[in-house]
């Protein structure tokens, strides 16, 4: 049987989804929204722990932890949805294309010619359909 979860803290939560929308824009929403008609409760955890607390840490700036994101989840050759929006999540804050194929290559002496090359292939998928968000004011070129 199913139990919900405990109330989230509203701090934490808070924090968690200003740091999601910071990192992911709208693709970090379209995940919690995927999540509401089978686990909603999951996407209070995503809140919560690693971008109400984890991301939210001092030590390192959103552009280091999406390097570090990258990496992890190419060398893990199994997340490729993940790596897709951790890779958007990267371009959102800062990192250039050519740093991201950059670290890609370097995937392939730790996880592999395999993972680097799926790395790659996911980056190009990414750079063909990326939009970087407006200007804050709303102001369009």
């Amino acid at each position: 049987m199913n139990k919900p979860c405990p109330p989230a803290s509203n701090d934490r939560r808070l924090r968690g989804q200003q740091k999601l929308a910071e990192i992911d824009g709208a693709a970090g929403q379209k995940v919690i929204d995927a999540l509401a008609d089978i686990a909603p409760d999951f996407a209070d955890y995503l809140f919560e722990f690693p971008f109400g607390d984890i991301y939210s840490r001092p030590g390192l700036d959103l552009r280091a932890r999406e390097i570090a994101t990258i990496a992890a989840l190419t060398a893990m050759g199994n997340a490729t949805p993940q790596l897709k929006v951790h890779i958007e999540a990267g371009l959102n804050v800062g990192l250039q294309r050519e740093e991201i194929v950059e670290i890609l290559m370097q995937m392939a002496v730790y996880a592999g010619f395999p993972a680097a090359l799926n790395g790659l292939f996911a980056a190009k998928e990414v750079f063909a359909h990326y939009q970087p968000a407006p200007a804050a004011g709303g102001a369009t070129a």
